[in-house]
């Protein structure tokens, strides 16, 4: 009996990690196989692009109505048990986009799994700071960045692959639903049954917990540099491709490397903060990345040749990396005892940050080219930098001391 229970407890402790970083990769590669697949998928459904691009628009109303839910929910439930649910949300909602008859179907089950998401997302974070010390979680949340931005670099050339042999829903049967169901298993064997969570069930103190959230200067200051950072990075993740396809005349196949190696940049940029964090600290790593990841949005649309560009590009994917890692892990620090609530809100700020982002993209690509794009995007990136600097504050440490040395280097 007692020897059971070591090993019980021992295997929890080695999969606590790694099941956390799965889910987050689990909740990954349907987004991408509509990334990729949208004209088939309007093929299927007679839908032009547009309309059929409009499923990513329900998946984003979706992740910021649940993750606000969520907020709620995660003083009132165990936060394994809401991460279960999450994603046993996005398993059913693949399968329904699976076996979906129409185009309405399609919109009602992918929107799902933007709830199942904004479930999963926050937990995830919020499990880190209940289950690993201070000096441990920065590394921890790099690993579960780096897991969800993993599902573009692993799953996009398993799902075209697939979709090769039986279209756009075989990838669902045959990638998407057992990824999520190996997670929802690695979770349920992973993750420890306590939680540092209490039940909370009066409406009042629900009340309560958003206001500490929005009269907390700091805390307000980390969702909205949120927000901004996850507006910049559209440049890269939605416009990135355009761009050098008609900058440069990239045919499209050799063009969705580019995001390819946008993403594997992005995740070793969110593997190496960890070690950042902890040498500088979490603002000033946030900072500095923030600032960085901005500046290199400018710089590689004005790049005179594909070589440098494509550099430039990648150094920016590498820092929006680096600073999705810090900035996490600032946020996460910033209310203790409402560590839920807390990421729940993040998460919906930075689907409306991805919709701010998409907005002024496009407005500045219409009227100024994609020279305009990068400067509007770039500059949102950079005050995004300058929100976490003036107004953020670390709790767990000073950081006067640590933003020089990184300045310095």
């Amino acid at each position: 009996m007692d020897t059971s229970s070591l090993f019980s407890g021992t295997l929890r402790r080695e999969l606590l990690l790694p099941s956390l970083a799965i889910a987050s990769f689990a909740s990954g590669p349907v987004s991408v196989l509509a990334a990729l697949l949208l004209i088939d998928i309007g093929y299927t459904f007679n839908t032009t692009v547009g309309v059929t691009g409009q499923i990513n628009t329900s998946y984003s109303v979706a992740a910021f109505v649940f993750a606000v839910i969520t907020s709620i929910l995660s003083v009132k439930f165990r936060h394994k048990s809401l991460l279960l649910t999450g994603v046993l949300l996005e398993s059913v909602a693949a399968l329904g986009c699976f076996f979906a008859p129409d185009f309405l179907s399609l919109l009602v089950f992918y929107s799902l799994s933007g709830a199942g998401y904004a479930i999963v997302n926050p937990m995830t974070f919020t499990l880190v700071a209940e289950h690993f010390p201070l000096e441990k979680r920065a590394k921890a949340v790099g690993m579960i960045v780096a897991g969800g931005a993993s599902s573009y670099v692993i799953g996009a050339p398993i799902i075209v692959l697939i979709s090769g042999f039986g279209g756009w829903r075989l990838p669902l049967l045959g990638f998407v639903i057992p990824v999520l169901l190996t997670s929802l298993l690695i979770a349920f064997l992973g993750l420890p049954t306590a939680s540092g969570n209490r039940g909370i069930s009066s409406e009042t103190k629900t009340h309560l917990n958003f206001k500490e959230v929005f009269l907390n200067k700091s805390a307000v200051a980390c969702l909205i540099g949120d927000t901004f950072r996850s507006a910049a990075f559209v440049a890269i993740v939605l416009y990135g491709v355009s761009f050098f396809r008609q900058r440069f005349l990239v045919p499209p196949e050799p063009a969705s490397l580019v995001l390819l190696g946008g993403a594997a940049a992005y995740v070793l940029g969110s593997l190496i903060a960890g070690r950042f964090v902890s040498k500088f600290g979490r603002k000033p790593s946030t900072v500095l990345t923030a600032l960085l990841s901005g500046t290199f949005t400018v710089s590689f649309v004005f790049a005179p040749n594909i070589l440098l560009s494509l550099l430039l590009m990648l150094m920016a994917s590498w820092f929006f990396g680096m600073v999705a890692s810090s900035a996490n892990s600032l946020t996460l620090e910033q209310i203790p005892r409402l560590r839920g609530t807390m990421m729940s809100i993040d998460t919906a700020v930075i689907n409306v940050g991805a919709a701010i982002g998409t907005i002024a993209g496009g407005l500045a690509l219409i009227y100024l080219n994609y020279e305009g794009l990068g400067i509007v995007l770039g500059a949102i990136g950079i005050t995004a930098a300058l929100v976490f600097w003036i107004l953020a504050k670390d709790p767990t440490k000073s950081w006067k001391v640590p933003v020089e040395q990184a300045l310095s280097c």
